[in-house]
């Protein structure tokens, strides 16, 4: 459980570092499932001629990289959400056991729980974050989960109907973030913080002018850490200047029956002191209604989340 100057330093600065939160049997099991998914996944695309470099010759991080630098996505395969734009009926993403203890782990709760109240939805603004060397990233790589991470608040990428929701982000360290390895910044929250204008770039990020990267405060933090994030702070990653991957999911939870911001997707009670019966306990469950929503969601030509246009004043 967090301390009261804990707490009162969240509403303040609008973040938190707190570190030892994830245990490490739920963390080794989360690294184990991964493996075993990327094993999987390297074993169809060397039997396929898709990258070169027979399985046994490589572990889990050179299978990594090998496939990214072969053009294989092994991101959304390894991604617990489905994309925000366009879903096939195929798309691949991953709810296992361990990724739901994670999601579901008492100590996480208990932190969560002092931000926002005992009862939390899961929300499916949810992402895994496999980020190679930056040496190593393709020149046309734009994409947030693989590359550095724009400057954002998350308020301001959910849709409007969030945006009075009690919300708070999680993000987690699998493996020790530093300020080499491209570990978050923040700008503190202030005391009137408002959502400031986004921009649709090729990530959507806060508009040019409106935040002093010079006051940024770098968050390291290391495995099993996590960083606490009002959805109002301004925040971004550094970017990864190690010869190594850096590993972070980032998860969110909110007020049970308040609006998640991403409506079409599934979200589920993970925890309630006043009905713990309708907490969901069940792994399949979850993964079944991830499958049900690529379903529904299939042969849409386009999902809309962006509530930003490119061509506003600010980003003109």
């Amino acid at each position: 459980m967090l301390t009261q100057n804990q707490i009162l330093q969240f509403q303040t600065n609008g973040y938190l570092v707190v570190p030892d939160v994830i245990p490490s049997d739920i963390l080794k099991a989360v690294k184990d499932e991964y493996s075993a998914l990327l094993d999987g996944l390297y074993d169809g695309w060397y039997s396929q001629g898709l990258v070169e470099t027979p399985p046994d010759l490589l572990d889990f991080w050179g299978k990594l990289l090998t496939a990214y630098q072969a053009g294989c996505d092994y991101f959304q395969p390894m991604d617990i959400s489905l994309p925000g734009d366009r879903i096939m009926a195929d798309t691949p993403f991953h709810i296992g056991p361990a990724m739901f203890d994670m999601l579901t782990a008492d100590p996480l709760l208990d932190v969560v729980e002092c931000i926002i109240g005992p009862e939390l939805t899961s929300n499916p603004i949810q992402h895994v974050r496999l980020k190679p060397p930056a040496t190593q990233l393709s020149q046309d790589e734009v994409r947030a989960h693989i590359t550095a991470t724009d400057w954002h608040q998350d308020r301001a990428v959910a849709l409007e109907e969030a945006d009075r929701t009690e919300m708070v982000t999680v993000w987690i360290a699998v493996n020790d973030a530093t300020v080499d390895n491209g570990c978050l910044q923040v700008l503190p929250k202030t005391a009137d913080q408002d959502i400031l204008p986004h921009c649709a770039r090729t990530q959507t990020g806060i508009a040019d002018g409106f935040i002093d990267e010079h006051s940024a405060v770098p968050l390291p933090i290391t495995a099993g850490g996590v960083v606490l994030f009002h959805p109002l702070t301004p925040h971004a990653s550094l970017t990864n200047t190690t010869d190594a991957f850096r590993w972070s999911f980032d998860i969110r939870y909110s007020a049970t029956g308040q609006p998640t911001g991403r409506g079409h997707f599934p979200e589920f009670v993970a925890r309630s002191r006043t009905n713990p019966e309708i907490v969901l306990r069940d792994w399949t469950t979850c993964k079944a209604q991830w499958e049900a929503a690529r379903t529904r969601l299939a042969g849409l030509a386009h999902i809309d989340i962006h509530r930003w246009r490119s061509d506003s004043p600010y980003c003109a």
